[in-house]
């Protein structure tokens, strides 16, 4: 194998593997490290740079960073991020300073921003200190869409949403609420310089051929619409018996608002195994906690109505089988059908997009599922001046990911209104900076431990249950939060070789406690991988390769198992081995140059 090209800053980014793992590539360690300093402020504005949202995703994130994290090589439970963030939002200082403060000085360029969620959100936060004049529509009452329509109170308080929505909207954003835009060339002939649609996936799935559904239509709900319902107060209140049909998290987020509405016998019934559903694990625990009945590998059948009531369902039991390849195949069973009783029935199975409102002789083409054809790199569409992001642009994932697009996004809009090439992307911000202080001294905590991942106290379920505002976390305190922090393994701060400095002692390979670094003969890489004192079997983790040695062997680190305990670098008696902590940022829009400003004649 050649040398590892350590000067590309993808390469140490890779090995923050939970970094890697956000969409918005949030400096997880970072932040972390000023929450064990008690920097709270600090670490809510680093944060606050990349998500947008810290409060919001402290309590709601998906957590895409959690299962990359390094410490579940050392134990089975990853480093508790998610509620660490919540933990600096909670208690942070006088955030509004530290942010963009306008009036901007005006570049003459005016934005539309269709639909008011995360992406859109995200795009004014990016633009708006560029001097661009940010017009946003959107049906809802206020800002934040589906984080205000779908995530319940329970879950996410509005004056937590509230708060980190008007840190933007503050920034002189020209609001347009209860305003449905129902035709696409009308904003155009407005003259805006660059569009953005965020709308999101706002329509729920349905089960139009299913028997019954159209004789039990008044008991029968969509998902999303009969959550946005209870989050606007058009519905109070539901029956005893309540079947939820799906597994993600908006069919959690029903079953358990059901429970807070009235419904005491609710069952959330999944066609999948229940290890399978898309919900995350912790969503699925709490419904569980909270007397919620998860019926698993049934199929619906049909609704069953009398007298224009209905009654409940009947399902077909299956099981799943899978080929050899791992595709799996849900088989009827032998067993009789399973009828369930019910009163109301909320339909949960996935949402889509919808776009009735643009019309299609714009030059703004569709694929052959409605969606439009949008460049993955710039989020342009086919009509150069409209850009979408979010769940508009590649269908239902997650705020994270709705955010991450906006920044891209607005990068994008602000090449576009520039004349300058979309695909001439700004580098990264990147450093890497020693941290030794002495020769067995390190600026950071390097110690590895057996530290088994701290439980979030929770309100009592007799208080939660009557009350649908009532927020059921209660969040890390701050002792709690400082010993949760000591797990993480600061894997930013990276396991740097120099190979003209090597001695090839092997004193490295015998201290690491992985076994992770192996001195060997070169060779192609499957056979280099096979040929360390571990193999090394994650080919999605590169391996770092040393130049050649005076020996002729090479240096070779498992990027995958290392812990970066810098023991390696304690002991290397010619410091060939260097801890260096690496910071990776994103360039975001408001980072760029900004443009002229426009000279009134």
């Amino acid at each position: 194998m050649k040398p590892t090209n350590t000067q590309d800053p993808e390469y140490y980014h890779k090995v923050v593997d939970c970094q890697y793992a956000c969409p918005a590539h949030t400096p997880v360690p970072e932040y972390i490290r000023l929450i064990a300093a008690e920097k709270f402020t600090e670490a809510y504005m680093v944060n606050w740079e990349s998500n947008v949202f810290p409060g919001v995703l402290g309590r709601t994130c998906d957590r895409p960073c959690e299962p990359a994290c390094r410490r579940v090589r050392v134990e089975e439970e990853p480093v508790a991020i998610c509620r660490l963030k919540r933990v600096a939002a909670d208690n942070k200082g006088d955030v509004k300073k530290h942010m963009p403060q306008g009036p901007f000085i005006p570049n003459g360029k005016k934005i539309a921003l269709i639909g008011g969620g995360p992406a859109s959100l995200t795009v004014a936060r990016d633009l708006a200190p560029l001097g661009y004049e940010i017009h946003l529509f959107d049906e809802q009452v206020a800002g934040g869409g589906m984080m205000r329509s779908q995530i319940p109170s329970f879950r996410l308080p509005e004056e937590v949403l509230n708060e980190e929505v008007n840190y933007i909207l503050d920034m002189g954003i020209h609001t347009q609420f209860l305003t449905y835009v129902s035709s696409m060339k009308q904003v155009i002939d407005q003259g805006y310089d660059a569009i953005f649609v965020g709308t999101g996936a706002p329509k729920g799935r349905d089960l139009p051929k299913l028997p019954g559904r159209k004789e039990g239509d008044k008991f029968i709900h969509i998902g999303i619409e009969w959550l946005a319902n209870v989050a606007f107060e058009h519905t109070k209140s539901i029956s005893k018996k309540v079947i939820v049909l799906g597994g993600g998290n908006t069919a959690m987020d029903c079953c358990r608002t059901s429970r807070r509405l009235g419904g005491n016998q609710v069952k959330v019934v999944v066609r999948s195994p229940f290890d399978e559903m898309k919900a995350s694990p912790w969503e699925k625990e709490d419904a569980l906690h909270e007397d919620i009945e998860i019926i698993d590998n049934h199929v619906p059948l049909s609704f069953e109505v009398e007298d224009g009531k209905l009654i409940g369902m009947k399902f077909q039991k299956v099981k799943a089988v899978y080929d050899e390849k791992g595709k799996r195949q849900l088989l009827p069973t032998p067993e009789p059908d399973v009828f369930i009783e019910a009163d109301e029935v909320l339909i949960a199975i996935g949402q889509e997009n919808s776009f009735p409102w643009i019309e299609r002789d714009l030059g703004l083409e569709f694929d052959q599922w409605g969606m439009p054809v949008v460049d993955e790199l710039t989020f342009q569409s086919t009509l150069t001046k409209v850009f979408f992001g979010g769940d508009a642009a590649f269908g239902p994932k997650n705020v994270i990911t709705a955010v991450a697009q906006g920044h891209q996004a607005a990068v994008s809009i602000h090449l576009f209104c520039q004349g300058q090439d979309l695909r001439k992307r700004p580098s990264p911000y990147t450093n890497l900076v020693s941290q030794k202080m002495g020769i067995h001294e390190w600026s950071y905590d390097s110690s590895v431990a057996i530290d088994q991942r701290y439980a979030v106290p929770q309100a009592s379920k007799k208080v939660t249950l009557k009350d649908r505002k009532k927020e059921v976390e209660l969040g890390f305190d701050v002792s709690t939060a400082y010993k949760e922090t000591q797990r993480c393994l600061n894997c930013d701060v990276q396991t740097v070789f120099s190979a003209d400095r090597c001695i090839e002692c092997d004193a490295c390979m015998d201290v690491c406690p992985t076994s992770c670094i192996t001195f060997t003969a070169n060779a192609e890489e499957p056979e280099l991988r096979q040929n360390l004192l571990v193999p090394a079997e994650n080919l999605e983790q590169d391996l770092l390769v040393s130049k050649e040695l005076k020996t002729g062997r090479v240096m070779v680190k498992d990027e995958d198992v290392c812990l970066h305990c810098g023991l390696c670098a304690e002991r290397c008696p010619t410091s060939a081995w260097d801890m260096q902590k690496f910071f990776y940022s994103v360039t975001k829009a408001h980072q760029m140059p900004a443009p002229l400003p426009q000279i009134q004649k």
